[in-house]
């Protein structure tokens, strides 16, 4: 099982992939093509999403193809090298991945160690569930599952503080509030800026920023490059 899992697409003041780009090309090593999901785009077409994509992918010598242009998408997912499912809601994407079976499809390539990579949305759909995105519910999918590829689930985009003068909920009571309801799952809240990478059962942070581990009935913690992350991979996953 190989996965690269990205918190975020862009950091502030920079163009898009530009700060991962050089990670997605070590970690897909020789591959030459790849079979992207872009149902995470809502306010922009598809068309317009995959040549987003392309042209940050042509810097590693890369193709990108796009199931959204596939007769039958989870064939194309499992004849593919590789996978890459890229971010924006994702309530939309996996409505549209449901649609077309591809949690499955894709399932089955991760457990067959086909590499796959995803950043915020694509990130969210390597999880048991969608449970822990941002964003808000725009379609209705079948049910929350997702591919479940690892047993835990990740936050990305992760902030400490709310924007001044909001005084709403944190990021971390809303995390809060899915620990509390799911007691047994772990929540790793992924800053912007980082990534994990799954090798096998090996998980490693990737990044500047340390990471935020929730739990209920711990206190949350954080965790940093480097340190030893083995306990999510033995977490067990959300019902």
């Amino acid at each position: 099982m190989r996965l690269l899992l990205i918190s975020n697409s862009t950091n502030a003041g920079e163009p898009y992939l530009k700060y991962p780009i050089s990670n997605i090309k070590e970690f897909l090593g020789t591959v030459t093509e790849v079979i992207f999901v872009p149902y995470a785009a809502v306010t922009f077409s598809y068309d317009e999403y995959l040549q987003k994509v392309q042209n940050r992918f042509d810097e590693i010598g890369i193709r990108v193809r796009s199931t959204h242009q596939c007769t039958d998408p989870a064939a194309a997912v499992r004849q593919a090298p590789a996978i890459v499912v890229g971010g924006g809601n994702t309530f939309a994407l996996v409505k549209r991945m449901q649609e077309e079976r591809l949690m499955e499809a894709i399932r089955e390539r991760i457990e067959a160690g086909i590499p796959y990579v995803g950043w915020s949305a694509g990130s969210n759909v390597s999880c048991p569930t969608l449970c822990t995105t941002n964003d808000m519910p725009i379609v209705q999918p079948a049910s929350f599952r997702t591919i479940g590829a690892i047993p835990f689930q990740i936050n990305p985009h992760y902030l400490d503080k709310n924007p001044e003068g909001h005084a709403g909920e944190t990021r971390e009571q809303r995390i809060l509030e899915y620990i509390e309801a799911n007691p047994t799952v772990y929540v790793a809240g992924l800053r912007e800026g980082c990534m994990l990478r799954v090798e096998g059962n090996t998980l490693s942070l990737i990044g500047p920023r340390p990471m935020r581990i929730f739990r209920k009935g711990t206190e949350p913690r954080e965790v940093q490059a480097g340190d030893d992350l083995s306990f999510l991979m033995q977490g067990t996953t959300a019902q």
